[in-house]
């Protein structure tokens, strides 16, 4: 076992421009594990709001309903916004995260530049999967 305090790392000059790369690419990835991590934080925590509605013996059945069908569309909503990621990702894409809000779709996609055939698969399989209208979806690169 590597005791951590025994580690000792050298920077070589011409290395710079590498390990400055490294550490960008590291940011990157952080990034977009980070948003996800941030998106699926967010819809547990609705889940567990409405499921807490659904078992409380003070609201209504009718309240309770309510709750179950918002249950049921943000657990299909993340299912959707998976299958959309790893779809985008099987198109040779590094990385991606999509945020979904009111109907609007941000999607983030770690790239160089996108050309308009890759804009348009893209574009594609958000409508398809989230059933979101194209002009209602906003791609960019990082």
């Amino acid at each position: 076992m590597v005791n951590a305090n025994t580690v000792k790392a050298e920077l070589v000059p011409n290395e710079e421009a590498q390990t400055t790369a490294t550490n960008s690419d590291t940011n990157q990835d952080d990034y977009f594990s980070s948003t996800r991590l941030e998106r699926d934080t967010m819809y547990s925590q609705m889940l567990e709001t409405y499921q807490k509605m659904v078992d409380s013996t003070e609201i209504t059945n009718d309240q309770k309903a309510i709750a179950i069908q918002e249950i049921n569309r943000i657990t299909n909503q993340k299912n959707a916004i998976m299958i959309a990621e790893n779809l985008i990702k099987n198109k040779n894409f590094e990385d991606v995260a999509i945020l979904v809000s009111n109907n609007n779709a941000s999607v983030i996609v770690k790239s160089g530049n996108l050309s308009t055939d890759q804009i348009a698969q893209i574009q594609n399989i958000v409508c398809r999967e989230l059933e979101i209208k194209p002009e209602n979806i906003n791609i960019s690169q990082k």
